[in-house]
């Protein structure tokens, strides 16, 4: 009797899994079809306004010439570019010095110490916003290389659709196994809540920008408070987005995997800080929201996998255990079916990378889950070589 109960609330517990899973395919396949594209659009006569590119760099050495080799190659005819040490403590400093050196429209800038209550890429590009002298902002980052005609598109889409804002979403790049693995189970979220057809929707509240590009006029970044105003965010580039749509400014998102590339965690060490900053605004905005989340992450993810075992093989004779099999192996079926999607039409990794979905699965959930449990210390996260306490900073960031 106890173990038919236990089977049945496992069972309910995995109709509504599968459920939610079926909501996430519908939005992940109605994302990639409806998602305009940077590169398409009806383009309109237009001047060619001077355009500021933001780029913060710390310890940055292994990506930065990459990245500002793709920037000084573009084909646009008015841009400047800002590169701002953020007090490296590696040869990064002197890359952007030899890059200014030869190239003109390279503009060097020593970010001084950062202030007490700024986070550091905040407060690195808001030193780079003090010298710049477009009309419009570009901001993007070290490890990110682009197309020599990406500015050109950016700055016609968005004078030609009349716009105050557009993001553009690049392909992710992962570089070692753990983020192969652990990135498609993650970003099948990013379809539903911060989807391009949410935020391109005037009626919905969502914002978001991606850090790796987003360019913005200068009066509406001034308007919003700049990177002030978010100076204390851990995903400012979120932050900054929802205050623009919430302000009522016209935004886009686009997508532009085949024309620019970012680096979403580079090695073991940033993909586990990438995944405690996801789960650390929540906790601060509400610890029982948040909790709530992790579980909601949980089963949806990988409880299917655990109990599909089970259910496999302690064989009971029952119609309970007959409901759980079926129910686990069809949920533990969908979660292959999305990491398969996002493999191969999201981040173009190879097809073996869904199959190891459950070990992906296994580092999403531990990784929030130390999130929730550091989100209150004085080391709560690292990033770029500095560790941050959030206990005392209100998170704005994803709102819940």
């Amino acid at each position: 009797m106890i173990i038919d109960i236990f089977n049945f609330s496992l069972t309910a517990i995995l109709i509504g899994v599968s459920g939610a899973w079926v909501f996430l395919l519908r939005s992940m396949l109605k994302s990639f079809k409806l998602t305009p594209y940077l590169d398409k659009f009806e383009k309109l006569p237009h001047t060619n306004p001077k355009v500021t590119v933001i780029l913060p760099a710390r310890n940055e050495e292994d990506f930065l010439a990459k990245c500002l080799d793709s920037l000084i190659n573009q084909d646009y005819p008015n841009y400047e570019i800002i590169a701002i040490d953020d007090s490296s403590e590696d040869s990064t400093g002197s890359i952007i010095s030899h890059y200014a050196k030869d190239n003109s429209n390279v503009i060097p800038v020593s970010a001084k110490t950062k202030p007490d209550g700024w986070m550091g890429k905040n407060w690195a590009c808001m030193e780079g916003y003090k010298k710049a002298t477009g009309e419009l902002l570009l901001f993007t980052d070290a490890d990110t290389i682009h197309s020599r005609n990406v500015i050109s598109l950016a700055v016609s889409n968005l004078l030609s659709s009349d716009l105050d804002a557009l993001t553009v979403i690049p392909k992710l790049v992962s570089l070692d196994f753990w983020t192969k693995v652990t990135l498609p189970m993650i970003s099948t979220f990013l379809h539903t809540r911060f989807s391009a057809i949410r935020v391109n929707d005037p009626s919905k509240k969502t914002g978001y920008f991606f850090g790796s590009f987003f360019i913005i006029k200068r009066k509406t970044y001034e308007s919003v408070g700049t990177h002030e105003g978010v100076k204390q965010e851990i995903i400012e580039d979120g932050a900054l987005g929802k205050k623009v749509k919430d302000a009522g400014y016209k935004m886009k998102m686009v997508r532009g995997d085949h024309l620019i590339e970012a680096i979403w965690a580079r090695d073991r060490t940033t993909l586990w800080n990438a995944l405690k900053r996801l789960m650390i605004p929540l906790y601060l905005q509400s610890k029982g929201i948040a909790v709530g989340i992790f579980f909601a992450v949980l089963f949806l993810l990988l409880m299917p996998f655990p109990i599909l075992i089970y259910s496999s093989i302690f064989t009971f004779d029952t119609i309970s255990n007959s409901m759980l099999l079926v129910s686990s192996l069809i949920a533990s079926m969908l979660i292959y079916v999305g990491a398969i999607i996002e493999v191969k039409k999201g981040l173009q990794l190879k097809l073996i990378f869904a199959f190891f979905g459950p070990i992906g699965s296994v580092v999403v959930v531990l990784g929030f889950l130390s999130g929730l449990i550091q989100a209150k210390k004085d080391s709560s996260v690292s990033w770029r070589g500095r560790t941050y306490s959030m206990k005392d900073h209100i998170q704005d960031s994803i709102r819940i």
